[in-house]
């Protein structure tokens, strides 16, 4: 996690430096007559956010390594089988997922074909959602 959490913090600086230079190269793609500098919003912004969102992760990865210690992953001497911990507990046989994914496809499909899919997509994204979280709080399979 040392390693993942010091390669996102240099990704982060090369987002900042493809940030900047795409924002130079489109002012010199594309130069205004009265010779200020054009800058082009979307695709600034996009790349200097994937340097948000880098250092965000690298963050995060540092402080799980710095509160958890060394994990296999980390230890040069260490073997595979020293890694093979339980990850966490998944529901089996769960539709839940398919339909949280179904639904929020609707969600995002109503940016392209109109606003009134939102109001059909989000409740039922939010529905999925709810299901998801509480499937095993209740019936045959609560703990």
């Amino acid at each position: 996690m040392k390693f993942n959490g010091n390669l996102f913090y240099f990704l982060s600086a090369f987002y900042v430096l493809a940030a900047g230079g795409y924002a130079i190269w489109f002012n010199n793609a594309n130069p205004n007559p009265d010779g200020s500098f054009h800058l082009e919003v979307i695709g600034t912004a996009a790349i200097a956010m994937l340097a948000i969102m880098s250092v965000f992760l690298a963050f995060y990865l540092k402080m799980t390594n710095k509160k958890q210690g060394p994990v296999p992953e980390d230890i040069e001497t260490a073997n595979i089988e020293e890694g093979d911990f339980e990850q966490g507990y998944f529901a089996p046989w769960s539709w839940w997922p398919l339909l949280i994914g179904a639904f929020g496809a609707i969600v995002f499909l109503s940016l392209a074909v109109g606003w009134w899919l939102f109001f059909i997509g989000f409740p039922l994204a939010l529905i999925a959602l709810i299901g998801f979280v509480f499937e095993r709080s209740r019936g045959q399979l609560a703990h």
